[in-house]
């Protein structure tokens, strides 16, 4: 079983719209017992919220559920269990490779690096900008492109 792992500054609004996207297209795609995917934040301040509306709004809207999810802060057992550690933002990744215990770092990826076009670019943050179908849009960008490598690696 495959173990992946999304992370922003919060975990209300970027990763766990990420981990809900991604469920459900693993579910869709009849794949969903190959993996596990959650979803957890690099600060503590949401630490036990739900999703941000917003983020619940949009994913409704394509019968995409958020049922059970809180934020959590990510732990040094998240490095050792996860394959993949995907964060959000340039921050995100920075953030995280500081804090990843020795022979971790390698699991450390950049959501948009997967997208051609869109190398080093981050995910803005819709708790600044308001515009969580533009989250949705960027992810939705890079799911199958983070499928294929998924199955491929």
């Amino acid at each position: 079983m495959k173990k992946i792992l999304f992370v922003c500054m919060g975990n209300i609004c970027r990763s766990p719209m990420a981990e809900a996207i991604f469920r459900d297209a693993l579910k869709q795609a009849q794949i969903a017992d190959n993996y596990q995917v959650d979803s957890a934040a690099t600060s503590r301040w949401e630490v036990g919220n739900p999703p941000h509306h917003g983020t619940q709004e949009i994913l409704s809207r394509y019968q995409i559920s958020t049922k059970g999810m809180h934020a959590r802060q990510v732990t040094a057992e998240d490095f050792y269990s996860a394959d993949y550690i995907i964060g959000m933002d340039q921050e995100n990744v920075r953030e995280l490779r500081a804090i990843a215990p020795e022979g971790t770092k390698n699991k450390i990826y950049l959501y948009l690096d997967r997208v051609p076009g869109y190398t080093g670019k981050s995910i803005p943050d819709p708790w600044y900008t308001g515009d969580f179908a533009e989250t949705f849009h960027l992810i939705q960008k890079g799911l199958n492109e983070w499928l294929t490598f998924f199955e491929n690696d």
